[in-house]
């Protein structure tokens, strides 16, 4: 069977299973990254966009290719997570505008949306680089144009157009040194085949299925929830999980065992789905005794000790506001006084997040390597907050593309992103803001700071490689300057004196070490006088509770 012409539906159902192609994949995705540190953020990043896109989708009985197209472009776009997933949403808002007003569509007219799609990516990026899946996308669309003429249906267009992607992509190592030396072709252009071929796929009967099943339309009756008087505030944590083994799982179990962790309990089942409410002081062992019967499709965790703070974790938009958590909750977002600033800061770790606030910061998204948050969390983020001026700090150059993009699409409010790649230079431009000065001058003087900051950070490796000429063994500590690997060491603290001491020049005065999970305070202490007798310097030191990395390292 042949396919001539594309509409809303088919459309539909080629996304769908392109984007389920993707998330069986992602995890071969993320092996791709060229840094061996425990992040392998781009694989789950095009995934988590692919998936909102797909979602928003998914029950659309749309004929017209241009609208459904349009409400997929608008889903990705708000679901976009990291700068691949701002760029993948970018490629589908282009072919969604080459298909504008469509009802159906010919491979010519797809083919040119595909290079309307690729117009569009580039256009959304200040300095496109060759040898990433701008590159893979490109020409493979130039392809298509190419040979759409001497195709009978999108059958072969598809075979014709996925094989391109494939060659493209086998020349990124030759466009970018950096895939060279650690052996590895780009990780976004592969992300990008495995839903086009999913796409293809669709087409000849080759449906793939998804773990987990859309939970969009699943709605949890709360109506027999009543506060419990007298509790004391801790953690208004919600999930939806997936039961992965029913015949060992027993809901009157489960509710014993997670009960003594909390009050204001509630536990719906539905077949595999569990919808799980608890007030806890201790979320994390709350997760940590749920995951061991599934997994899970959406949570979120609120801290209902903090009055101007909000915590949001992971598709909060797939999850309904039915948590009263005792107070108003609209209120304890952001004050309802209008203020003239308002700062809004990416940030991973207890201590970190505490540490932000005290210095200033209305609203926290929880995120940083391993979880970047989407466009629509900063989005959500400033329409919470009444102020003349919002400031967000990204705090990762990940994260960095998501914000730029939603502070494009917001036009009621004056808000600024500030260029701070990395959680150090957040912190320290955080010191420089003046609540007394005008806008202007405060964008420009932390602007200014941040290019007065040496960012280091300590981490381990997920497996061997090689980068920047060093060769680096799996689970070995690397020390990481500015972005650059510089040093590694079976040892921690050989690591992270290493990397200090290249750190260190003359002119520097303030050190601020924040330390991570599964660092003690003993070895926090030894360093410290370290740094005392060999280098002089001030030093700082912040309890962070970041996962990922041991340490990360400000001096100025």
């Amino acid at each position: 069977m042949s396919t001539n012409l594309l509409d809303g539906k088919l459309f539909r159902d080629l996304i769908i299973n392109g984007s389920v192609k993707l998330k069986n994949n992602m995890n071969r995705i993320n092996d791709l990254n060229v840094f061996p540190v425990p992040d392998g953020d781009t694989g789950s990043n095009m995934s988590a966009t692919m998936s909102a896109g797909a979602n928003a989708i998914r029950e659309s009985q749309e004929n017209s290719i241009g609208k459904v197209a349009k409400a997929l472009a608008r889903g990705m776009l708000m679901g976009a997570r990291g700068n691949s997933g701002v760029i993948l949403s970018q490629l589908f808002s282009g072919i969604a505008k080459g298909l504008i007003d469509k009802d159906e569509i010919d491979v010519e007219g797809f083919s040119y949306a595909l290079r309307s799609g690729v117009e569009q990516a580039y256009s959304a990026v200040i300095h496109p680089v060759e040898g990433t899946m701008l590159t893979v996308s490109r020409e493979g669309a130039d392809e298509a144009i190419s040979v759409y003429q001497d195709v009978d249906d999108f059958e072969e267009l598809f075979e014709l157009y996925i094989k391109e992607l494939y060659a493209s992509l086998e020349r990124t190592p030759d466009l970018l040194p950096v895939l060279k030396e650690v052996g590895v072709v780009d990780s976004g252009g592969a992300g990008f085949i495995e839903i086009v071929e999913g796409m293809r796929d669709a087409l000849i009967g080759k449906i793939y299925t998804d773990k987990v099943e859309p939970s969009s339309d699943y709605k949890v009756d709360l109506t027999n929830y009543k506060h419990a008087e007298g509790e004391d505030f801790g953690y208004c944590t919600e999930f939806i999980m997936q039961i992965e083994k029913m015949s060992e799982f027993s809901q009157k179990d489960f509710i014993d065992m997670i009960s003594p962790l909390g009050n204001s309990l509630v536990v719906v089942q539905d077949e595999n789905i569990l919808k799980v409410h608890i007030h806890t002081q201790t979320p994390g062992d709350a997760l940590n005794l749920a995951q061991h019967f599934g997994f899970f499709v959406n949570l979120k965790i609120e801290n209902m000790n903090l009055q101007h703070t909000e915590v949001l974790i992971h598709q909060e938009a797939d999850l309904q506001d039915d948590c009263e958590c005792g107070h108003d909750h609209s209120a304890s977002v952001a004050p309802r006084i209008k203020k003239k600033y308002a700062i809004v800061a990416v940030v991973n770790g207890k201590g970190l997040k505490d540490t932000f606030i005290e210095m200033g910061c209305d609203y926290i998204i929880d995120g940083g390597q391993t979880m970047n948050p989407s466009v629509e969390d900063f989005v959500k983020a400033v329409e919470q907050i009444n102020a003349d001026h919002i400031i967000i700090i990204p705090n990762n150059k990940n994260v960095m593309l998501s914000a730029e993009t939603a502070r494009d699409m917001i036009e009621d409010k004056d808000v600024y992103v500030l260029k701070a790649k990395t959680v150090a230079q957040g912190y320290s431009a955080l010191t420089m803001f003046d609540a007394t000065q005008e806008i202007d001058s405060n964008i420009d003087e932390m602007s200014e700071y941040l290019t007065k900051v040496k960012t280091g950070e300590v981490t381990f490796a997920i497996r061997d490689s090689k980068n920047n000429g060093i060769e680096i063994l799996k689970d070995d500590f690397m020390g990481i300057l500015d972005g650059q690997i510089i040093t590694t060491h079976k040892e921690r603290t050989e690591v992270v004196r290493t990397l200090i001491k290249q750190m260190a020049s003359e002119t520097s005065e303030i050190l601020t070490i924040m330390y991570g999970i599964g660092v003690d305070k003993k070895e926090v202490d030894e360093l410290v006088d370290f740094i005392d007798d060999e280098l002089g310097l001030e030093v700082d030191v912040i309890n962070g509770g970041q996962d990922i990395y041991s340490y990360i390292i400000s001096l100025e």
